[in-house]
């Protein structure tokens, strides 16, 4: 049997919106924020009346952006704790693996404009939150396992998150192994077989005030 029209729309407008979202996720990521919209329609298949349909705004497309990166890491994060056998294998796939939050990063600290955007919404700050009292247990585990050195608090990775994950041209010029590089020398520097003693004290999210990512 045939779809009933409302459904067959329903279908469309679901399909134009994942287009939308996808080719703004992407458009943002590589040329920032202030991308024209009608450049976004183009690369999504779609009139600028449809998109301007579903997002009346350029701040009601970022905040979709963020909200479903952010909900994509968090997924990510939840089934690496399920399915790895440690706390440090865990932040060790969610880290190396995560395309989306380096685009979580990227869109957050795009500019002034959009970090404004992502403060003030309280979804995103839910999931924000969320994800890093998530990442702050996979912490606790390899700290607990042994397997991560012990002065490491969540803020510190939350600073690493962003110092690593905002690629600059000379890492797009130099390809992905770059990236996957720094990580690999981001994740020796946290195993628990260093001798070195870190200066000040394990960074909280209570004293970091940064958008997109980390607690308002």
């Amino acid at each position: 049997m045939a779809a009933s029209p409302e459904i067959r729309m329903r279908a469309d407008a679901r399909r134009n919106r994942d287009q939308i979202l996808a080719a703004a996720r992407a458009m943002f990521a590589a040329q920032g924020s202030d991308v024209p919209m009608e450049e976004i329609a183009r690369t999504a298949g779609v009139g600028v009346g449809t998109l301007y349909r579903r997002f009346p705004d350029r701040e009601s497309l970022i905040r979709a952006v963020a909200k479903e990166s952010l909900a994509q890491v968090l997924q990510d994060a939840r089934a690496a704790s399920a399915e790895e056998p440690t706390g440090w294998d865990a932040l060790k796939r969610l880290i190396a693996k995560s395309h989306q939050l380096q685009v979580s990063f990227q869109l957050a600290w795009s500019s002034s404009r959009v970090r404004e955007i992502l403060q003030v919404d309280p979804e995103i700050g839910e999931i924000r939150n969320t994800l890093m009292a998530e990442i702050a247990q996979m912490v606790k585990n390899a700290q607990t396992e042994g397997t991560m050195r012990p002065d490491i608090g969540v803020g510190d990775m939350a600073v690493l998150f962003v110092l690593i994950l905002r690629q600059s041209p000379a890492m797009d010029a130099l390809g992905t192994f770059a990236a996957e590089r720094t990580v690999a020398i981001m994740l020796d520097g946290l195993r628990a077989r260093s001798n070195g003693e870190l200066p000040g004290h394990p960074i909280t999210m209570e004293e970091l005030r940064w958008p997109g990512i980390v607690k308002d």
